[in-house]
């Protein structure tokens, strides 16, 4: 063969080379359009889905899960899903959780709402001035929560706030959680500095700027769980915590009615719109022999009556300076103070008048 009819022959090879490369790729390219057209058109799902994307899952299993609960219409749309997956890079960014998947969401915006993490947003919401025995019997009713309560965490453990939680997380992890937000609330607002073994152990320690004759972390959070349940206006706190520290520094009983209704149920609340005793608390209530009872023993009781929440706990370590000794409800939600026992049994007068006209 010569050289002309080798150079024909190179350039047919050539020729058919650039033709088959040129077919690939404008295959490819058409394949790739058409599978970035399906990645991204409006999926066929006509409601709202659930999924819930187990730790650990790979990304093919993922794909799985959303052609097994028909969220991705079909073995096609399974393909398309992992082919772009891994074309744009997101196959192994992909977040575990619980998701809602939105009705008519095509399968890009299925990708981006697992790659962003929006789950779906399980809140609950502990009240200021529950007791640890009304908190676990609210987290018994939590639904989505899984394992049980093996005991009550001690008085004033857990901190109120509003939390977040993921589906079949255990209850128990919960009750932890919630006590280390007390323990990490109580450290940094009374500054210590000592190594914690865990909340026993910090109520111990000394809270240093506190006002006398409050001492320890226990003394703060014991005080603030009674001005937590004296009142719940926001701007009384202050001086209501600012009242029993001058009973305390008289050597006055406190005289709270909160305290001899703890004596009275322990913290378990009746919880029948009638009041936590499920009565009214009674002159012969006062009587009751017991710790908690601050009108028969002068001081704190010996550990917090509910679990405070942060207002009532700053309010304590920054008390209203004043010479209030007594205060009363006075008809409206907050209290009238007064100074001396004069003033004072002329708005219990006032008060009882109100709540006779209320009945």
């Amino acid at each position: 063969m010569g050289d002309k009819e080798a150079r024909i022959g190179l350039k047919l090879v050539l020729g058919l080379f650039v033709y088959s490369l040129t077919s690939v790729i404008v295959l490819a390219a058409l394949g790739f359009w058409w599978a970035a057209h399906e990645f991204q058109k409006p999926g066929t799902l006509k409601e709202p889905a659930a999924l819930i994307v187990p730790s650990g899952t790979g990304f093919n299993g993922i794909a799985e899960l959303l052609l097994y609960h028909g969220i991705i219409e079909d073995t096609t749309d399974f393909f398309v899903f992992r082919a772009m997956g891994r074309l744009t890079g997101q196959a192994t960014r992909l977040k575990a959780g619980e998701y809602e998947i939105p009705a008519h969401a095509s399968m890009k915006d299925i990708m981006t709402q697992l790659l962003e993490g929006k789950t779906v947003q399980r809140r609950f919401t502990i009240r200021e001035g529950l007791t640890s025995y009304e908190i676990v019997q609210h987290l018994k009713t939590l639904e989505g929560l899984s394992g049980e309560i093996a005991t009550i965490p001690p008085e004033g453990a857990l901190l109120p706030n509003t939390y977040d939680y993921q589906l079949n997380e255990p209850r128990g992890d919960i009750l932890k959680r919630l006590e280390e937000e007390m323990i990490t609330e109580l450290t940094v607002v009374c500054g210590v500095e000592a190594q914690i073994r865990g909340f026993d152990d910090l109520l111990t320690l000394d809270c240093p700027g506190v006002s006398a004759p409050l001492k320890t972390v226990g003394d703060v959070l014991t005080l603030a769980s009674i001005v937590e349940k004296e009142t719940g206006v926001n701007e009384e706190r202050r001086r209501v915590a600012g009242v029993f520290i001058n009973r305390l520094k008289k050597g006055i009983p406190l005289q709270t009615d909160p305290t001899v209704i703890y004596a009275l149920t322990k913290g378990q609340h009746k919880n029948d719109g009638k009041g936590p005793l499920g009565r009214r608390l009674l002159k012969k209530d006062l009587q009751i022999d017991s710790p908690y009872n601050t009108y028969k023993y002068a001081g704190l009781p010996p550990s917090p009556i509910a679990n405070p929440g942060k207002a009532s706990i700053e309010a304590v370590l920054n008390p209203e300076e004043h010479d209030y000794i007594y205060f009363v409800a006075d008809g409206t939600g907050g209290h009238v103070f007064a100074k001396t026992l004069k003033e004072h049994n002329a708005n219990v007068v006032r008060w009882r008048k109100i709540r006779r006209q209320k009945q």
